[in-house]
């Protein structure tokens, strides 16, 4: 029964293809939608939080910013080394510098990054090597020209099956002994590569690079048992102290929680997911109200049928249930277009911004259920109509 009834739905969808289809537009979008957004919200979610995982846990950032009244005010080691004598529970400060330059290997050059660093910046941010050893305590405190390559720098110039440990190569003008190879990292969106980088003593990259003291951002770990509202509030002071800010005048630098920005973005994940979901709630709305039309439509172009099928036997119910099954078919095949769509686009987008491609089967599932859920919504009074037709009205109806 059930089967001969679906087969009569697709024979009068296949009847009306393109009003099918058309019809079936709001469900198509709406399943489109939904799928697509909280796809690449898990994608950029799960890159963020890679990004912060590999800061570490129990990571503080700091960096200057603009005040009211002047720019920036660079941090320096001082700063540095007052933060990890004087505030309790922090395990590890150290700061850091960049400067975009060049690298040039055996007739091969590559466009990077230089980065100026000491090996507590490695251990605050968890960051490993592959290949080699860190910097030492001597050539960290003599500026020499060593250096780590990241794993995009290390295949751009060197060849797989070459170790570049010994090797010496050029930063720009600067020339510098290859000691180690960064582990990879887990990389920035937005077409950022955190392993395109060569990092070298802090003091090395303030010498030949940027030609003074000062220091980009630094970072802290601290330890696990001390709060971090308690490291922060005692880093503020400390800070607006060194400054000279008084009174109520803003702080001119900014301090990044890793864990708070985790947090936050769970946040703001949820909230967008549910914007989405109430978008795509009132384009399935649409499109049901579409199909419940049509249906009417359908109801009213099929009287006289109606009329001939009651007339030899044919149950009230059985004529219900053969309009109910067409838009519930209908929703139902709307949300597996609506699905394959949503897989493109989701792909696509995914591969453009740079996100890992989340497949979750759930909200799938889901979605194909609320699709054709919607098929019994707002099918139901048209195919109670239908089943209460008068068979002696109905074959009248020309």
């Amino acid at each position: 029964m059930m089967g001969s009834t679906f087969m009569l739905a697709l024979r009068e969808i296949r009847r009306h293809l393109l009003r099918s289809f058309l019809t079936t537009l709001g469900i198509i979008i709406g399943v489109a939608a939904v799928v697509t957004m909280v796809t690449l919200g898990n994608g950029v979610t799960a890159s963020v939080q890679s990004q912060i995982s590999s800061l570490g846990s129990n990571v503080l950032i700091v960096f200057p910013i603009n005040s009211a009244t002047r720019a920036p005010r660079a941090f320096d080691e001082a700063d540095v080394d007052a933060v990890r004598n004087q505030i309790a529970g922090v395990e590890v400060a150290a700061g850091s510098v960049n400067s975009g330059t060049t690298a040039f290997f055996n007739g091969q050059d590559w466009t990077t990054t230089a980065q100026g660093v000491n090996s507590d910046f490695l251990t605050a941010q968890s960051i490993k090597l592959t290949e080699g050893r860190r910097f030492t305590a001597a050539e960290e405190s003599a500026g020499k020209n060593v250096c780590l390559l990241g794993p995009t720098v290390r295949a751009a110039i060197f060849l797989p099956e070459t170790s570049p440990l010994g090797e010496t190569m050029r930063l720009g003008g600067v020339s510098c002994t290859v000691i180690g190879v960064l582990d990879e990292r887990q990389a920035g969106g937005g077409g950022q590569d955190s392993n395109n980088v060569v990092m070298m003593p802090l003091k090395t990259v303030q010498r030949r690079f940027t030609g003074n003291d000062n220091l980009q951002f630094f970072v802290i770990k601290y330890d696990a048992t001390y709060s971090s509202k308690g490291i922060q509030d005692s880093l503020v002071d400390l800070l607006r102290e060194r400054r000279l800010l008084q009174g109520d005048a803003d702080n001119d630098f900014n301090i990044i929680d890793t864990a708070q920005v985790n947090a936050a973005l769970g946040a703001a994940t949820g909230a967008l997911t549910a914007m989405v979901a109430m978008i795509a709630a009132i384009s399935l709305l649409v499109g049901g109200i579409g199909i419940m039309n049509i249906m009417l439509v359908s109801v009213t172009e099929r009287t006289r049928e109606i009329g001939i099928r009651l007339a030899i036997g044919a149950l009230a119910k059985e004529v219900r249930m053969q309009f109910l099954t067409e838009a519930v078919v209908l929703c139902g095949l709307g949300g597996i277009v609506g699905l394959i769509l949503a897989f493109v686009l989701s792909f696509s987008l995914s591969a453009a911004i740079d996100v890992p491609f989340l497949f979750d089967p759930m909200i799938n599932i889901v979605s194909f259920v609320f699709a054709s859920a919607m098929g019994i919504v707002f099918g139901y009074y048209p195919a109670r109509r239908a089943s209460n037709l008068d068979p002696i009205e109905a074959l009248r109806h020309e």
